[in-house]
């Protein structure tokens, strides 16, 4: 923008990789809220289990002062909608063309694994390009045992997975998917 006496105004915000996943992970939880409340669905954000090495006290009672992960931690979420178990992994990326393998961990990948064997429903929700996609668990494990990379390209979770369009209320309705794959509902 032009400004009187060429003042000019930068408005760009510095890029920070940092929390880049709690925009998403918001907007998961407004929308997992918002099922519980309508009792669509009882699905939750899991809290990774701490273990505590050392307490003190405070007048305002118990404080944490070390602590330490005890195991990793499965998938974000979980919970039950229509009498199945169901449970997915909630990722962002900055990268354009594709999505890092590395930003899912073995033992996640082993999780996910499980969950589909016990016939629940699994999938990772991916946002890329400013766009939210609902990848299956099975795919995603079929792209992991067919290919060679260290990532997986956009135009697959383009092709494969299924777009979960902004709304108001649900913010991400990523049930309707569900309804329509696993439950063979139309949209």
């Amino acid at each position: 923008m032009n400004y009187p006496n060429n003042i000019e105004k930068n408005y760009k915000k510095p890029l920070s990789y940092k929390n880049r996943g709690m925009d998403l992970e918001e907007e998961l939880n407004l929308t997992n809220d918002y099922y519980i409340e309508i009792n669509k669905a009882l699905i939750y954000k899991k809290p990774t289990p701490i273990g505590v090495a050392k307490v003190s006290y405070s007048k305002k009672g118990k404080v944490i002062d070390r602590a330490f992960f005890k195991e990793p931690s499965t998938l974000d979420y979980n919970g039950l909608y229509r009498g199945k178990y169901i449970e997915f992994e909630a990722k962002v990326t900055e990268h354009k063309t594709s999505f890092p393998l590395a930003n899912i961990h073995e033992h996640q990948i082993y999780h996910l694994k499980k969950v589909i064997e016990h016939q629940g429903i699994a999938f990772l929700i991916i946002k890329i390009n400013g766009l939210v996609y609902l990848l299956l668990g099975e795919d995603f494990i079929d792209y992991l045992e067919k290919k060679d990379r260290k990532s997986i390209e956009y135009e697959y979770i383009k092709e494969k997975g299924y777009l979960i369009p902004y709304g108001f209320r649900p913010l991400l309705d990523y049930l309707k998917i569900v309804d329509i794959i696993y439950f063979k509902e139309d949209a």
